[in-house]
């Protein structure tokens, strides 16, 4: 079994009680953001190993490293073979440090976007801007409905009913 199997299934046991659930995510979100914490220190250099080397060096378990390679994958200039890793697989930390930053945003991860060292990274304004540009990312708008005495949207001037609702 693939180590990201293994993962999703410590992480979303449903035998275990909410309370249970809770402290094991308090548990590994701070293991997590100690190694965000590392990576954030010194973000332009690519960290790689395989993931046992790197679970070694961040102090997580080979599963805990898992899962975190799980998360950051879709922020990853290379993204690693998440679906087939195993202990000896290299992989890289290697982020974009933008789409990271956006990803928290849209995980809801605050304790980690909210990390002071991202100000040495990105500027206040850029964050603003990134966070505003992931939530309008998953705002609905709602097109204005046309009524039939309304004009039509086309500019002819004519009602709507009469214009282009005529075949609808």
């Amino acid at each position: 079994m693939a180590l990201l199997e293994k993962w999703q299934q410590l992480a979303y046991d449903e035998r275990r009680s909410n309370e249970q659930m809770q402290l094991f995510w308090a548990d590994y979100f701070d293991k997590e953001t100690s190694v965000y914490e590392k990576l954030l220190d010194d973000p332009d250099t690519v960290v790689t190993g395989t993931v046992k080397e790197l679970a070694d060096k961040y102090g997580l378990s080979i599963l805990e490293m898992t899962g975190f390679l799980d998360g950051i994958n879709d922020s990853l200039k290379e993204a690693n073979p998440i679906d087939t890793m195993e202990e000896d697989t290299v992989v890289n930390l290697g982020f974009d440090k933008e789409l990271l930053y956006y990803n928290m945003v849209g995980a809801k991860a605050e304790w980690l976007y909210g990390l002071e060292q991202w100000d040495n990274i990105l500027t206040e304004e850029r964050r603003k801007e990134l966070y505003k540009q992931q939530k309008q990312s998953t705002t609905i708008v709602k097109e204005e409905k046309i009524y039939p005495n309304d004009p039509c949207p086309c500019g002819s001037g004519k009602k709507y009913k009469k214009c282009c609702g005529k075949n609808k």
